[in-house]
């Protein structure tokens, strides 16, 4: 159970590969660079919003796309997706309309999408507790006969929340179908991995779970997708849940309330844009024949269509009704949300606003 001691990679950072009889398809390549670069940049147009005052808030993934894109390219249509805040490009990625995925962000609803629609749980913004969630509808599912699988992506800083260790020792006792991906970028906000945890690696905690467990590189989309691919597989078979480290980074900010350079210098971050997962998987397709500047200029024209699209659908004012912060609370509501919310009407009507 023990991880390989370097991180497992079918693309090298040259773009080379490493193993050729490994690699997923070129169809299936091409179509991980596809999305990689139309999440990009919905990614920038994201973050552009956040300085037009569209969005309260956005948590960049720029680097983190060969994590979200690979991993969301190997579910299965019956698969559950659980993301965190930073995970937009995946969720986007599994067809969830982007004025639906930002909703969140913007301030309008807790979840903007219908998670059942989609397979996809709403975004966590609190560390880990969408590790317990995945656990329990993976659970569920094995009971009712199921064939369904969990993927949950995570942080670094999740692995050290007391949820985490909770959702790994479950499933691991009841061999719950998950597939556990921790995006590794480094950082828990402005908290280096080194002041995390003593442990090798976090891959090396599943073994202590009594977990198959692995170490990947995360900028390698072809080994990300690849793994997960097989992990959701081994899940499937009855054969229990896997904890996949994938060693990425965070290239922007934490959000954009934050100054990363108190924290880490630009030459970190340099030596991380040398690594790029998208330029890595574009020398590789154009090295093997498999991508033309033609392919390459409609995926681009694509990425544009879906970023004015985004900003088509953002830079609109929301009429937002202050009471539906009180609905899909409770199946029942309390007695106490009751009163909130009529003392919340009776003071809007005060004021003229009800």
């Amino acid at each position: 159970m023990l991880p390989s001691p370097t991180p497992w990679r079918l693309i090298d950072a040259e773009g080379r590969a490493v193993t050729p009889e490994d690699l997923p398809p070129g169809e299936v390549l091409l179509e991980l660079y596809r999305r990689m670069t139309v999440g990009r940049r919905f990614d920038a147009q994201a973050t552009a919003l956040t300085k037009q005052g569209r969005l309260a808030v956005y948590p960049s993934s720029h680097g983190q796309e060969a994590c979200q894109i690979g991993a969301v390219l190997a579910l299965r249509d019956r698969d559950w997706l659980f993301p965190t805040y930073r995970d937009s490009v995946a969720i986007v990625s599994r067809s969830v309309p982007p004025a639906e995925v930002l909703s969140l962000l913007r301030g309008d609803w807790h979840c903007g999408y219908d998670p059942h629609a989609h397979f996809v749980a709403p975004q966590c913004t609190p560390l880990a507790t969408n590790t317990l969630h995945a656990v329990g509808l993976g659970h569920a599912a094995r009971l009712k006969g199921d064939d369904q699988v969990a993927v949950v992506l995570l942080g670094d800083g999740a692995t050290s929340e007391g949820d985490t260790h909770e959702a790994l020792n479950f499933a691991a006792v009841w061999k719950a179908p998950v597939v556990f991906l921790v995006q590794n970028n480094g950082y828990a906000i402005s908290v280096p991995l080194a002041k995390q945890t003593a442990a090798p690696t976090l891959a090396h905690k599943g073994v202590g779970y009594g977990m198959r467990s692995l170490l990947i590189d995360g900028n390698d989309a072809a080994a990300v997708h690849a793994a997960v691919r097989d992990a959701i597989a081994h899940a499937a078979a009855g054969e229990g849940p896997t904890l996949i480290e994938a060693l990425t980074y965070r290239i922007e900010a934490h959000t954009n309330a934050d100054d990363a350079t108190r924290y880490r210098g630009s030459e970190e971050v340099q030596a991380w844009l040398g690594r790029d997962p998208i330029k890595r998987l574009r020398v590789y397709l154009q090295e093997a024949g498999l991508l033309d500047d033609a392919t390459e200029a409609a995926f681009a024209e694509q990425a544009e269509q879906f970023a004015a699209g985004v900003r088509a659908q953002m830079n609109t004012d929301v009429d937002t009704d202050p009471a539906e912060l009180f609905e899909h609370v409770y199946a029942r509501p309390t007695a106490a949300l009751l009163a909130q919310r009529s003392e919340l009407l009776a003071e809007l009507a005060e004021e003229g606003r009800a």
